[in-house]
């Protein structure tokens, strides 16, 4: 039975600081396209702080921004569509940003990340239901302690303003994140007021 949590104010004993790294951290999101298929596009460059101890989820916290400039649709037109005023608003939002707040940890690593993002300069409630695949020493130089998860998340776009274009772009987004954050005892949260370097 999955065990609830709430996050704590103070890192746990164990607890160390990692940076997510931006070359290995992707969000993918699919969309309804007029019933014909499902759009799929990415967002690469993500950056944020992690605080883990894999044996007391309390201490747990996950900040995330998404550089929204960087999303890809595989069509230059289109990029440049989703990151206009009446989607994304990319202009003058130029990251999603994901902080968390309470995770349920359950068997084999399986975890409910319960947090907030902003998207649009819009916050709402959002679960990940994640994995964390492994936390160890990286195979290649430079060796560095490095910590995996893969999750998943619903949403929907009109909870975040996001209205137009209602029939040719669905409603509902999938999200899918692939997450690597490496060891980085320096690593700080920025409480939501600037990306981290």
């Amino acid at each position: 039975m999955a065990a609830s949590v709430a996050a704590s104010g103070q890192a746990g004993a164990q607890a160390r600081m990692y940076a997510l790294d931006p070359v290995h951290t992707r969000v993918m999101f699919a969309v309804d396209h007029a019933g014909f298929s499902r759009a799929i596009g990415t967002v690469s460059g993500t950056t944020g702080t992690l605080r883990l101890d894999p044996g007391d989820w309390s201490s747990a916290k996950v900040e995330a921004w998404v550089p929204l400039a960087q999303l890809e649709l595989g069509d230059a037109e289109w990029n440049q569509a989703a990151l206009a005023t009446g989607l994304l608003d990319a202009g003058r939002h130029p990251h999603a940003v994901f902080v968390s707040g309470r995770v349920e940890a359950g068997d084999g690593g399986r975890l409910r990340i319960h947090g907030q993002l902003t998207l649009r300069g819009v916050t709402r409630p959002v679960v990940l239901d994640a994995v964390m695949n492994d936390v160890r020493r990286h195979p290649l130089p430079p060796f560095r302690r490095t910590a995996g998860f893969s999750a998943v998340a619903m949403l929907s776009r009109a909870d975040f303003g996001i209205s137009a274009w209602p029939g040719v772009i669905g409603d509902v987004v999938e999200l899918r994140l692939e997450v690597e954050a490496v060891a980085a005892p320096d690593a700080r949260f920025s409480e939501g007021l600037d990306p981290p370097d």
